[in-house]
């Protein structure tokens, strides 16, 4: 069968919540296996449709917040949870929440126990923050288990800081792909200093990885690749968002207008997602980093 082939028939029982039993079944035998092996985890989030079941799971055994060794699964998971519920009870006992309601959100507990746990609990709030709380938020959507959704927050964070040091190169590979796809947008968008030194919209987009901007259990299907190491998937999501709302843009006349266009755009249905993760498909090999 053709990668194309592939990719289509995978397209389609996704859509219709199937999935190739040959997939489920590889999956399976690789999450079963007593020592997992992380490159073979990869290899498949890259090159196929996580089923949302095993997505908790394999997100965990790729991260390294679950061990690779099988045997290890419930001990290992005990100290996680009683890493969690140490922060928990500290940020409580040392009331380091507001006291209003609306400040007491899941999302910014996790991002105090953050705090505390990096020693920098009586810190300014930075951007980096704002970012962190930003991905928790996306997560918590997404997952059920609070203990391995901070785990996970952690260290997807960390897979954004990789991803911030390579936001100049992933710009210009932005440039290049959509003077590539539509040479009247890029040129629209340039005009209006996205793609300036002094604009830091973009830089944003791609650091925290649309969280907040997709809906989430569309935008799960782009972490899955950036959790492989795939971080240039984040330039086919945007080109693919703003020819979206091409016409929208035309019309605009800061980036204050594109920035409010584009996250209005949630693409419930997937499609803005999954056309990305097609060009990422077809195009991946031939993008590269300009020298």
């Amino acid at each position: 069968m053709t990668t194309d082939e592939r990719n289509f028939r995978s397209s389609y029982y996704e859509k219709v919540g199937c999935f190739s039993v040959e997939e489920v079944k590889s999956l399976n035998k690789l999450l079963q296996d007593d020592i997992r092996n992380v490159t073979k985890l990869k290899h498949f989030v890259h090159n196929y449709t996580v089923p949302a079941l095993q997505r908790h799971l394999l997100w965990c055994l790729i991260m390294g917040i679950m061990p690779l060794h099988k045997s290890n699964t419930e001990y290992v998971r005990e100290q996680r949870r009683q890493v969690y519920e140490d922060l928990l009870r500290a940020v409580t006992v040392m009331r380091c929440l507001d006291s209003s309601d609306s400040c007491k959100s899941k999302e910014i507990v996790l991002h105090k126990m953050w705090m505390l746990e990096n020693n920098r609990l009586h810190s300014n709030v930075r951007a980096d923050d704002n970012q962190f709380i930003e991905i928790v938020r996306a997560l918590l959507q997404i997952f059920d288990d609070d203990v391995d959704t901070y785990w996970m927050a952690k260290e997807f964070y960390q897979y954004t800081r990789e991803l911030k040091k390579e936001c100049a190169k992933l710009k210009e590979l932005t440039q290049a792909l959509l003077k590539r796809e539509d040479k009247e947008l890029f040129d629209r968008l340039d005009k209006l200093g996205l793609f300036g030194e002094s604009s830091e919209l973009l830089d944003n987009w791609y650091t925290t990885c649309f969280a907040g901007v997709i809906c989430e259990t569309v935008l799960v299907k782009i972490w899955d690749k950036i959790c492989g190491g795939d971080k240039k998937i984040v330039v086919f999501l945007f080109v693919e968002l703003v020819k979206n709302i091409r016409s929208l843009i035309r019309d605009k006349n800061s980036l204050d207008e594109v920035k409010a266009a584009v996250e209005k755009v949630k693409d419930l249905d997937g499609l803005i997602v999954n056309k990305a993760i097609k060009s990422w498909q077809s195009n991946n090999g031939e993008l590269k980093y300009a020298h």
